[in-house]
């Protein structure tokens, strides 16, 4: 797909300028004419939904999540009718996101809107963001989504905006499931076997993974980590506390030692021949082309791009089979991603104009669900066309959700985490080195925020 293509190729330029001791893409223009910092900070709070369409101004912008490149790329097309004397430069790259973002906050060249996770990377990047509590998005914004986006070490502030709400869980296709005999998701652990068998034997590849990313492995985790939140008797946020405080081990969660662990075995055994080398666009072709019957590790945000492949599937949408109680198959909801106004941005006034705008327009707050095909993280009465969006929608209605637990660790622990889970996969360490990896590197990577 265009847009993935170009993410890779951004970030194939963008490594080569960190290897040549450059370390910096897209330097805002010095001819903006925009107000200096000091003075852009004394009109905090005085952005309006109506930009100044004479002021010329170049706003960088480095975020993750390439899977809404055109969605974005749509947004700022539009956003040139309102402020045509606005450059807005766009990159976009998912693998080395963290360690390109950190290359480019060392060098002093930050992008005037960046993004990292919701939840404990807000104040990681704290020093960096500016606070948008007194913005007019602060009115729209809903209020879990802000929740999301303060300092608990502060206990306030709106240091982020989201691309989106989400839901995360078991995506599959139902025109598959019932050729294989299947007449309800198997929301156990045994009964996903069952189902994995019955699906192979009527000649369908059960699962495709995308195990060549880092970060699908963080969506199915915490889906096993709330279930061992709950086996424990406490909350998520506690537990994942413990094993940064080295008080809690892998083994003495049978959710996660047992469940997770033999839910990925269970992948690999009835999924792509090449899992290490199957990425996001390897699963929605995969599943969109009726090969694969189940999407390991994704959610809402892939359906535009099966879609547009065939629009015609039956898409089926469910949690992730945790333990054998079936009332713990629940979905997740939740804003898992924050994106960040640098507080110091030459173009501070433009860059802020923009995300209000973003957030209070009629056009803005439309393309959440017209354009992006996302759960909208702000006010709206607009319901959404999209399959996954609604059954996720209706389940979290009637049997609950579990809670977002990527929100509680950093996207520095996640990917060390994918990446330890990858050489699970690969055979070159078990699962007690693996397990004990993981508690050492949540520690330490985490435990020192």
């Amino acid at each position: 797909m265009r847009r993935k293509i170009i993410s890779m190729l951004l970030c194939g330029i963008m490594v080569v300028g960190l290897l040549g001791g450059c370390g910096k893409t897209n330097k805002p223009s010095d001819t903006s004419g925009e107000t200096p910092t000091k003075e852009a900070e004394a009109t905090k709070g005085a952005a309006t939904t109506a930009p100044d369409k004479s002021e010329k101004a170049e706003i960088n912008i480095f975020i993750s999540s390439p899977e809404y490149a055109d969605s974005i790329n749509t947004l700022i097309e539009e956003y040139k009718k309102v402020a045509p004397n606005v450059t807005i430069n766009y990159e976009t790259t998912q693998n080395d996101y963290p360690t390109l973002l950190k290359a480019k906050l060392n060098s002093g060249d930050v992008p005037d809107i960046f993004s990292s996770t919701s939840g404990k990377e807000i104040d990681v990047y704290r020093e960096w963001s500016y606070d948008l509590t007194d913005q007019p998005l602060a009115k729209t914004i809903l209020p879990a989504v802000a929740s999301s986006m303060k300092s608990t070490e502060e206990g306030k502030g709106l240091y982020g905006i989201a691309i989106k709400g989400n839901y995360f869980g078991m995506i599959y296709n139902k025109d598959i499931f019932d050729k294989a005999g299947i007449k309800e998701f198997p929301a156990t652990v045994s009964a996903m076997k069952t189902a994995c068998e019955k699906l192979s034997a009527a000649g369908y590849t059960p699962f495709t993974t995308g195990y060549s990313e880092w970060w699908v492995f963080k969506h199915v985790w915490q889906h096993f980590l709330a279930a061992a939140a709950k086996g424990a008797g406490t909350d998520v946020a506690s537990l994942v506390k413990s094993f940064e405080e080295g008080k809690a081990k892998v083994k003495d969660y049978p959710e996660l030692y047992n469940n997770f662990f033999d839910f990925i075995d269970l992948t690999v055994k009835y999924g792509d021949k090449k899992p290490l080398e199957t990425a996001l666009e390897n699963e929605e072709s995969a599943f969109a082309s009726g090969k694969a019957a189940m999407v390991v590790g994704q959610g809402a945000w892939i359906e535009g791009d099966v879609k547009a492949i065939n629009p015609d599937i039956k898409i089926g949408f469910n949690g992730y089979p945790v333990t054998e109680d079936a009332s713990q198959c629940q979905v997740i909801s939740g804003s898992d991603q924050a994106l960040h106004v640098y507080k110091d941005s030459k173009a501070l006034q433009a860059t802020l104009d923009f995300v209000n705008w973003w957030y209070t327009s009629d056009y803005g707050i439309s393309w959440f669900t017209d354009v992006a095909g996302v759960v909208p993280p702000v006010t709206t009465k607009a319901e959404s066309n999209f399959d996954i969006i609604k059954q996720g929608s209706e389940l979290e209605s009637t049997v609950g959700a579990a809670p977002l637990g990527v929100c509680y660790s950093t996207d520095s622990w996640h990917q060390v985490f994918g990446e330890l889970m990858q050489s699970y996969i690969s055979k070159t360490a078990d699962k007690d080195a693996t397990c004990a990896s993981i508690e050492e590197q949540w520690k330490t990577i985490d435990g020192a925020q």
